[in-house]
């Protein structure tokens, strides 16, 4: 089915049944029948936002007071609750899903999700879907509460994502805003259905850089301020972990990504092998094993983007064959 549709904030038309009225009236109804609040300028099934707010909500600097709330409990919903799935799609392409993550998409009736995720599900699964709701970037927790509030008012609802539901995703958000709302997650029978991370799928594409100890830090994080994140990188590099390394690159953000390769050159030699998977399983798919040297001037290009995963080699890893490779250690115990 299309979602053309789905971004419209004036919509007339509940995506869960219940009318609405266009977004900025005081009082209408929220897109699953419970109320907005009066500082709502849109409600995503009862999610509340200030109308002032001037800034984003996923990165730009924003006012003390420019903080979603929920807009909604468990007691504004009459009925016995649905279900609510997070299922997660692996690296993009429809073969990298689980069995279990199609199946669990074809038994719902609602699926809702970031708009680039949406896209990527089969044509199988949007056109049986009774409903589909999507947002675009920054859309987290209404989207999250969206589909909270859809389970609540009875529908069986399935909240996406790329990779895995627990891996920079939206699986704990999910239980807090249910927690938040009154609510258990047994009451709406929450699930997590795993998918593929992305670090795995990345992996495979240059060889075996992850048979030993690993750490996924993402650069683009909002959530996590910039000296944290330095922090960590310098506590991981000089622990010798094999590094992967979530949203490396951003228009906002590029200076994280030089302050990375510092902090990594500081702590790892330049010849160290990082493998580079852009766009994993998708139609845009790049893959390059480069060295740890290189790595800053190819944020200047195509390669690196937020849809792009590194992964760092540890002191060990070395490239044969046109493939990264991470002793174990089992050359240290046996003779092969």
């Amino acid at each position: 089915m299309s979602t053309d549709d789905t971004e419209t904030t004036a919509s007339t038309e509940s995506k869960c049944g219940a009318s609405s009225s266009t977004d900025g009236e005081t009082g209408s109804e929220s897109k699953c029948g419970a109320t907005k609040t009066e500082t709502s300028s849109e409600s995503k099934c009862g999610a509340s936002s200030p109308t002032d707010s001037s800034t984003s909500k996923c990165g730009a600097s924003s006012d003390d007071g420019d903080e979603q709330e929920v807009g909604s409990t468990v007691e504004d919903f009459d009925g016995d609750p649905g279900r609510l799935v997070a299922v997660g799609l692996g690296p993009g392409e429809a073969e990298g899903m689980t069995t279990r993550a199609k199946t669990a998409l074809a038994d719902v009736e609602q699926i809702v999700g970031y708009t680039t995720y949406v896209d990527l599900l089969p044509d199988d699964i949007t056109d049986d879907a009774e409903d589909i709701y999507s947002t675009p970037m920054c859309g987290e927790v209404s989207r999250t509460e969206e589909a909270i509030d859809r389970a609540l008012a009875g529908n069986d609802v399935a909240i996406i994502g790329s990779g895995d539901p627990n891996v920079y995703a939206l699986a704990g958000l999910a239980l807090e805003i249910l927690e938040s709302k009154g609510g258990t997650a047994s009451m709406v029978d929450f699930e997590v259905v795993p998918g593929v991370p992305a670090a795995q799928s990345c992996a495979a594409r240059v060889g075996a850089p992850l048979v030993n100890d690993t750490v996924s830090i993402s650069l683009s994080d909002h959530l996590t301020d910039m000296p944290t994140i330095e922090s960590r990188l310098h506590a991981t590099a000089k622990e010798g972990f094999t590094i992967a390394i979530y949203n490396p690159w951003s228009r906002k953000r590029r200076e994280n990504f030089e302050k990375c390769c510092e902090i990594l050159l500081e702590h790892r030699d330049a010849d160290t092998p990082v493998g580079i998977v852009h766009g994993a399983g998708r139609d845009d798919e790049q893959v390059e094993i480069a060295t740890l040297g290189e790595l800053p001037e190819l944020g200047e290009t195509d390669l690196i983007d937020m849809t792009t995963t590194l992964l760092v080699g540890n002191e060990e890893t070395y490239v044969w064959d046109d493939r990264m490779v991470t002793p174990r250690g089992y050359e240290t115990k046996y003779d092969y």
